[in-house]
C-alpha cells in the first residue's frame, strides 16, 4: 500500500526540480510524488488551477509567490549543508519575495525566463529521447543531447517576451506553472489510491513524453482561456481619475 504521509512540499520540490528536465524522467517523479502527503497534493491542485485560470489577473501575487517558492527551494537545498533547512529556506524565501516587489517587471522576466528554461529543457530531452528510441516508449536513457541548449533557448525567448509582449509572457508562465502544479497534485492523489498507483507507475515508467504532454496540453487550454477573457477582467494599471472640472 502506498504511503499517505511523507515528504513535505519543499522536500518534494527540491527532489523533483533538482534537474531542469525532470518531466522527462517520470520514474523519479513518481517515486517522489508517492511520498507527498495528500494535504499538500490537494494544495498543489488548488494552487495550480487558480494559477492556470486567473494567473494574469493576479500576476503580481503569482510572481511574488513564485519568487518565494524559488527562494524557499534554493534555501532548503542550501540548508542541508548546515543542517538548518527551515531557517535558510525561510530567509531566502523572504529575501526573494521582497526583492521582486519594487522590480516587478524584471521579476516577471526572470520568473518567465526560468519557466521557459524549464519548458525548453524538458522539450529538448523528450524529443531527443523520442528520436533515439525507434520502437516503444521514448526512453529518457536514450537522450544524448545536452538539455541545457533547450533550457537556454527557453530562458532567452520567454525572458525577452516580458519586455516585448508582457501579457503573453505572463499568461505563458502562469499557465505552465499552474499546469505543472496541478498535474503533480493530481498524480500524487492518484498514486495514493492502491488500485491505480501501481498501474500508473507501470504505464508511465521510462516514457519521456507522457509527463510533458500532461503539462503542455492543460497549459495550452489555460492560455487560450486566459487570452479569451475580456480585457476588463484582467488586473492592470488603472488610469488616474481626472480632477473635477477637467475636460
Amino acid at each position: 500500500m502506498l504511503p499517505t504521509l511523507g515528504l513535505s512540499a519543499f522536500e518534494a520540490a527540491t527532489q523533483i526540480f533538482s534537474r531542469p528536465d525532470t518531466l522527462a524522467y517520470p520514474t523519479d517523479v513518481m517515486n517522489t510524488l508517492t511520498q507527498l502527503s495528500l494535504v499538500w497534493a490537494c494544495v498543489l491542485v488548488a494552487a495550480g488551477l487558480l494559477c492556470m485560470y486567473h494567473g494574469f489577473k493576479y500576476y503580481r501575487v503569482v510572481t511574488i509567490v513564485m519568487a518565494l517558492l524559488i527562494g524557499g527551494m534554493i534555501g532548503y537545498a542550501l540548508g542541508h549543508r548546515y543542517n538548518a533547512q527551515v531557517i535558510v529556506s525561510a530567509c531566502c524565501a523572504l529575501l526573494f519575495a521582497v526583492a521582486c516587489w519594487p522590480f516587478m517587471k524584471y521579476a516577471v522576466a526572470i520568473v518567465g525566463g526560468l519557466v521557459g528554461s524549464f519548458v525548453g529543457a524538458n522539450a529538448w530531452t523528450a524529443i531527443d529521447a523520442a528520436i533515439h528510441t525507434p520502437e516503444g516508449p521514448a526512453n529518457p536513457a536514450n537522450a544524448h543531447g545536452p538539455y541545457w541548449v533547450g533550457a537556454l533557448l527557453g530562458l532567452v525567448i520567454v525572458g525577452m517576451l516580458a519586455f516585448i509582449v508582457f501579457k503573453i509572457s505572463v499568461v505563458f508562465f502562469t499557465s505552465i506553472s499552474g499546469a505543472t502544479l496541478a498535474m503533480f497534485g493530481v498524480m500524487a492523489i492518484l498514486l495514493h489510491i492502491p488500485q491505480w498507483g501501481t498501474s500508473i507507475q507501470s504505464e508511465f515508467k521510462g516514457n519521456a513524453i507522457v509527463l510533458p504532454l500532461l503539462v503542455i496540453v492543460p497549459a495550452i487550454v489555460a492560455l487560450i482561456l486566459q487570452e479569451a477573457k475580456p480585457d476588463g477582467s484582467h488586473a492592470g494599471p488603472k488610469p488616474a481619475a481626472k480632477p473635477a472640472g477637467a475636460h
